[in-house]
Order: C-alpha cells, then structure tokens, then sequence
C-alpha cells in the first residue's frame, strides 16, 4: 500500500469512529479543510461518495461500512506494531461502554467498582442497554465496547469469551400454591407467566422450547429488566422462567422458590464479545481480564 493511501485509511477510519468530520479533525490534530480535502482524494481514490451530511455528522454509505469493516484488523495490527499504546490502569481515565444486562450489572457492578477504587480510580465503566439483536452492529460502529451476556458466534471480525454457564429456573414466591409439590409440566402450562423480554418480543427460550413439541403457554405479562420480575412474583400468582443468577444475586432471593423447569432447556453460555479492531489493545486487555477474573469469582462462590 502507498503511503498516501495508508495515511487515508488512518483518516478514514477517525472518520468513521467520531461519525464527524470536526470530531475526527480533533482526534487527528489535524484542521477539518484537511480532513475534508482527505475525503475529497479518498472519493477519487475507492469511487464512492462514502459520506454525505446528516445533521451536523455524516452517514456513511455501503461501501464505507464495507471498507471499515475490512481495514479494522489490519489497521489494528499495524498500529500496535508501530506504537503499541502504553496503558496504566492506576492512571488512565478511560471509559469502558459495555452493553450489559440490569441482572448482570447488578452482580458485576460492585465488585468491579470496588476494584477501581483500589486499584484504577480514573477509570469509568458505563453500562449501556443490552440487546442481543444489535451487539453486533453496535461493536462493529463502536458505539460500545464489550457486550456481556448469552450471545452466539457473530461472524469472524467479532471474538467471543465464554465466561461462564447459567442454568435456567422457574420462579415464583414461596407461599405461591405451585410451590407445594413438585411442579409438572401439566402445571406449568396451566400457570400465568411472566416473561422478562429485553427486545419486547413476547417470545422466550420456554416458548421455543414448548413450540418444538407442539404446546403453549399463557404468557401473562412481561418485562424489559430483570430487576423487576422479583418483586412482580412477589405481589401475584404469576411463575417465570429466568436464568438462576437472577434470583441467587437478587436482594429478594429469601422470598422466592425456585425450582427445575419441567421443560427441556439446555443451559446457555454468559459470554463476553468485542471487535477484532481492539482484541491487542492494552486497555481492553486489562478490562477484559477483570471482566473474566470477577465472573470467575462470583459463579465459582455460587457453585
């Protein structure tokens, strides 16, 4: 590749990052009419418009997206040879964007922030919501960093670490009348369900799992939080299916019966997942290590 088109690629990749044409002007110290006059030679260069105005960023074409897609390893790999980015935890104020759910971050939050304290006191983790339709997307355009949560393979320019695997439960509070005996798939089906939908599909892994044979339940009511489904249990007659953590890492977990779903549900991998462009990249290295050293430590106490 020529300099002058390697030089391009590293515009057009701040580009495609800040979604502005000023912003990556800032990131590059360079002035906008340069990075504007860039554009104008990389147009010329790959026979695309690539951007046009959107509000006061840009939208980038088909092409642009595809050619982002394809520089981000290689770009990734040249820069950490060139100039591997020191990274100081003790020290450094970067932010990490994880796309996580409310049960998740309620059981990884506290020990991750007293971690910080410690050991990182400038470093800020912010949670963003999850959906596991739009993880890859959103990786993929940086809009997050890390995504925690039940996810499959995405495609070769995202890595996956599985973290560890949660069993399925069926929920209910202790003077609930299914709780007496032990609960039966006739019982089951004949039960108001809560189903906890992130995406608001009113669809879960139990439906799915009944759909294979044929049957159906009566989902009731839903919910876009984990948090909330305890506390819902608690004050009526509906049963849920959910991940065992929620209940084992809630506040309310005295109060709730959990059992055995009468149903045959494979128990899922929580994976962790990232784009290729920052698989060598020193802090999100640190932040993935700490990320699987404290997944570690909180399902290896819960058996």
């Amino acid at each position: 590749m020529k300099d002058l088109d390697l030089h391009l690629v590293s515009i057009f990749d701040a580009v495609m990052t800040e979604g502005s044409v000023t912003k990556a002007a800032d990131r590059l110290a360079m002035t906008q009419s340069a990075v504007s006059n860039a554009i104008a030679r990389m147009r010329v260069v790959w026979d695309d418009p690539l951007f046009t105005r959107n509000g006061r960023g840009i939208k980038a074409s088909a092409r642009a997206l595809e050619l982002w897609r394809e520089i981000q390893q290689p770009l990734a790999a040249i820069r950490m040879a060139a100039s591997p980015a020191p990274f100081d935890a003790t020290t450094s104020s970067h932010a990490f964007r994880i796309a996580v759910t409310d049960y998740l971050s309620g059981s990884l939050w506290p020990p991750l922030r007293r971690h910080t304290e410690q050991h990182a006191p400038e470093i800020r983790i912010l949670a963003v919501p999850y959906t596991s339709q739009e993880t890859g997307s959103r990786l993929r355009d940086n809009n997050i960093d890390i995504c925690v949560g039940g996810l499959q393979h995405m495609g070769d320019e995202f890595k996956l670490q599985r973290l560890f695997m949660e069993d399925w439960v069926c929920a209910m509070r202790r003077d609930h009348p299914l709780a007496q005996s032990p609960l039966t798939e006739e019982k089951f089906l004949a039960a108001e369900h809560l189903l906890v939908s992130l995406s608001g599909d009113p669809v879960g892994i139990a439906d799915a799992a009944l759909e294979r044979v044929g049957k159906r339940r009566r989902v009731a009511m839903t919910l876009n939080n984990f948090s909330g489904a305890l506390p819902l249990l608690l004050s009526s007659n509906l049963i849920a299916v959910l991940p065992a953590g929620v209940v084992r890492t809630h506040p309310l977990e005295e109060q709730i019966y959990s059992c055995d779903v009468p149903l045959a549900i494979a128990p899922f991998d929580c994976q962790m997942a990232w784009h290729i462009r920052y698989d060598r990249d020193s802090a999100h290295r640190w932040m993935r290590a700490l990320i699987v050293q404290t997944c570690h430590q909180i399902w290896k106490a819960a058996g």
